[in-house]
């Protein structure tokens, strides 16, 4: 198994308050930044090629960078689709692409791999009014994962975890290979700070189960070899490069 980050933005940065305040700003700190980017990645099994979550849909325009921002992702190195070729492969040989949740920095590219099914929490799905059926899978969590009770194995050593709380259908994966467990966890929290910290970010559709999720986040971490890939901070990449494995 091949893991890969997709880059497309990076040297942003997001204010504390931002990535710590969702349960309360008390013993933020406003002027304290941490480092931002935007990346999804890619599972290259041997047998199938996986995304988990797409960027934005060709020729978005970067946003302005603005000082006083809670989150600004950086400067644009690639659309999605341009960094999704530079690793070697066609839109056609994407067999499943999972999706974390349902905001456009994750799914606005699914349009673009035709022969990929797609698996979300049903209730993102809903959201987003995709089709019942066809390549478009409603997740079916059947079987406990570790500390996770809701899970489904998608491809070998790859499960679909539901963990609702940033938004009602949202999902973490985690693969495992060769002794360590790789969490893609979308946006469970926006910078490895935040885990550290145990706080949680200002965006959120439950606030109670958001809670409890990154709970469970921490202890599967606390109990596994675990690499961190998060989404919107550079430790994403730098952590799956180094192989670097979590401690709390």
């Amino acid at each position: 198994m091949e893991i890969k980050a997709i880059r497309m933005f990076d040297g942003g940065f997001m204010h504390q308050e931002f990535a710590f305040g969702g349960e309360s700003k008390e013993g933020t700190d406003p002027q304290i930044n941490y480092r931002s980017s935007l990346q999804n990645f890619l599972i290259d099994t041997g047998e199938e090629v996986i995304l988990v979550d797409t960027g934005f849909q060709n020729d978005m325009q970067a946003p302005e960078k603005k000082l006083g921002a809670p989150l600004y992702m950086g400067e644009k190195l690639k659309d999605y689709m341009e960094a999704f070729a530079e690793l070697g492969y066609k839109p056609e040989q994407v067999s499943k692409i999972l999706v974390t949740h349902k905001h456009p920095d994750h799914s606005a590219a699914l349009q673009y791999f035709p022969n990929a099914k797609i698996y979300m929490g049903p209730e993102d799905a809903d959201d987003m009014k995709l089709p019942e059926g066809g390549n478009i899978i409603r997740a079916q969590y059947g079987q406990p994962f570790k500390n996770f009770p809701n899970a489904q194995e998608v491809a070998p050593g790859v499960w679909f975890i539901e963990a609702k709380g940033h938004t009602k259908g949202n999902s973490i994966i985690i693969a495992e290979c060769d002794g360590l467990f790789y969490m893609f966890h979308g946006d469970v929290t926006y910078c490895d700070a935040a885990l550290k910290a145990n706080r949680l970010s200002i965006v959120f559709e439950d606030l109670a189960a958001a809670r409890q999720t990154l709970d469970r986040v921490r202890q599967f971490i606390k109990d596994n070899p675990t690499v961190y890939l998060s989404t919107h901070c550079p430790e994403g990449y730098e952590n799956l490069e180094m192989k670097r494995v979590m401690t709390l």
